[in-house]
This record gives structure tokens, C-alpha cells and sequence, in this order.
């Protein structure tokens, strides 16, 4: 396991080969410093779940049932953690990764994976120019097959009491049990973010399709605005808001906001929901790009 700093001249950036992660990431957009993403406990452990953020590689949430059928095949999953009956959010950011090139303001990271149903190699770019932060997500199937893939992140933002979330969508699932998408229907006003909103302060956990790819979150308190905009424009993305019950120690502090390629358990939807089917040896990438800026008061 290694860190890896990058920087420009207003942004500064800690990665983690262990998982992927970017472990942490601060901008200066006036005269100090301040987080764009969670800021991470202090001390040398690396745990993905404290991360800024990580990579959701070779798909990302859920499969009901940890099974899908593909091209007459039958692929079962299994559980990737101890506290989930689900195999959750792929390989990636449960991975160790190589460092395969670092210079002053960006760095590239690879993961080989040979384990079935997936064979992959994914790769990761990160850069820093001035306020702006982009992540560069690709995976190629390795294996002996066509498979269906997905690519996305998992980012964690600081949640204030003010904060602020733009982000158009025209439908979204509906939960049930087992954090598992149920039905997808109208958005409801409550979940609208056509336009900025304060987030709400209870349990979310939603897939919302129909996006433009680009969101906008604003931290009044701190005078801050952070725009996300992906490449090629992504049209899902899950917002995921804790509560005490799923974890004690949650302060509603902060917030998740996961742009993705396809809707969660899109295995078992008619069109696959989204995910790519790679045949042996082509690849797909996706990109991510996070810019803020100061603000004299919010909108």
C-alpha cells in the first residue's frame, strides 16, 4: 500500500493504491484551504468506507440475488464484505493497485483482476490543473467472453446544514429491502434537484435516471461551489444520505453522490440498465471532472 500526492497550484490530492482511493482532496479557491470531498480520519489505515472516494469497477452497487443471466449463462456472485449478503460496488476499491506513472500534477493506476465471472483490467488517471480535478475510469475485459460492464464512482461531500444539491434527473427507483432498487417511477418533489435544494436529513438511497451528466453543490456556510460534469455525459447517478440506524456514529456530516453509467442491478433489467457489453479484449472509460469556486452567497 503507498499514497501518492499530486497537486496544481490550488488543488492538492492524496491517493491510495490500496482500493484505488482518492483518499483526500482539497481545493484553495480564495485565500485558505478547504475539503471538496470527506475529509479522512488521520492515521496510515486506508479503509475504502473513510476514503474521499473510490472506484466502482467492474460495476458498481448491486445484483439482486448475487445471480444474472447472460447469453444463456447463469453467473453467480458472492459477498465481497462482512456486513452485506450482496457482492457490492465490484472489485475496485477492495483491490490493490499499481502505480504505473506520477509526475508532479497527475498519476495513472491499474488493476488486473482474474477471478470469476470477471476478468478485467481497469485503470485509473487523476490530474490537477489550477481548481479543477478529473478522474479518468477505464476497464478491458480480459476474460474469454463477452460480459456486461459498468463504470462509476463513489464519492463522499461534506453535507453542512446548508448545502445545496443541483442535479436534473426525470425518474428514479424506488427502495426495498435488502438497499435494493424496487420499482422506477416519477421523481418525487422531496427528491427533485431540477434546481438547487437542501438535501435532505434522512435515509436516502436512490438510483435516478434520465441525468445530463453535469451536478452542482453548493456549501453557503463556506462559500463554496463545486461543479461535477462527466465525459461522455452520464445518465444515472445514486444519491446516498445515511441515517443512525444503518450507522451509529453518523453525524450527517456528509453525503453520496455516485455518478454512474447504468442503474444499479442493471444485470437484470431489460437492456441491461445501462451496462456495456465488452466482448474479449475491447475496453470502455468514463471520466469525472470536479471544479469549484468561490461564491459571495449561494443560490
Amino acid at each position: 500500500m503507498a499514497d501518492i500526492e499530486i497537486a496544481s497550484d490550488r488543488l492538492r490530492c492524496v491517493l491510495s493504491t490500496q482500493g484505488g482511493l482518492v483518499w483526500r482532496l482539497e481545493a484553495k479557491p480564495g485565500d485558505a484551504w478547504q475539503a471538496l470531498l470527506r475529509p479522512p480520519p488521520e492515521g496510515s489505515d486506508r479503509d475504502p468506507l473513510k476514503a474521499g472516494c473510490f472506484p466502482l469497477v467492474p460495476f458498481g452497487n448491486r445484483v439482486e440475488g448475487n445471480r444474472f443471466l447472460f447469453d444463456r449463462t447463469e453467473y453467480r456472485l458472492k459477498p465481497n464484505t462482512p456486513w452485506d449478503k450482496h457482492y457490492l460496488h465490484g472489485d475496485g476499491w477492495l483491490g490493490d493497485w499499481t502505480v504505473d506513472d506520477r509526475g508532479d500534477a497527475e498519476a495513472s493506476l491499474s488493476l488486473e483482476f482474474q477471478r470469476e465471472p470477471y476478468r478485467y483490467r481497469a485503470t485509473q488517471r487523476f490530474q490537477c490543473e489550477g481548481v479543477s480535478f478529473r478522474a479518468i475510469l477505464g476497464v478491458t475485459n480480459l476474460g474469454q467472453r463477452p460480459m456486461p460492464f459498468g463504470l462509476g464512482w463513489h464519492p463522499y461531500f461534506p453535507l453542512t446544514p446548508a448545502t445545496t444539491l443541483a442535479a436534473p434527473a426525470k425518474a428514479y427507483w424506488t427502495e426495498k429491502a435488502g438497499w435494493l432498487p424496487d420499482a422506477c417511477t416519477s421523481v418525487p418533489e422531496a427528491l427533485d434537484f431540477k434546481r438547487q435544494r437542501t438535501l435532505p436529513r434522512r435515509w436516502v438511497n436512490n438510483g435516478f435516471e434520465g441525468w445530463d451528466g453535469a451536478a452542482s453543490i453548493v456549501w453557503p456556510e463556506r462559500h463554496l461551489r463545486l461543479c461535477v460534469e462527466t465525459a461522455p455525459m452520464l445518465s444515472r447517478y445514486f444519491l446516498f444520505i445515511f441515517d443512525t440506524m444503518f450507522d451509529p456514529h453518523y453525524r450527517e456530516d456528509f453525503f453520496c453522490f455516485e455518478p454512474m453509467s447504468h442503474s444499479a442491478n442493471g444485470h437484470n433489467l431489460p437492456g441491461l440498465g445501462g451496462l456495456m457489453v465488452l466482448a474479449p479484449g475491447q475496453g470502455t472509460e468514463i471520466s469525472m471532472a470536479l471544479s469549484c469556486g468561490a461564491i459571495e452567497d449561494a443560490a
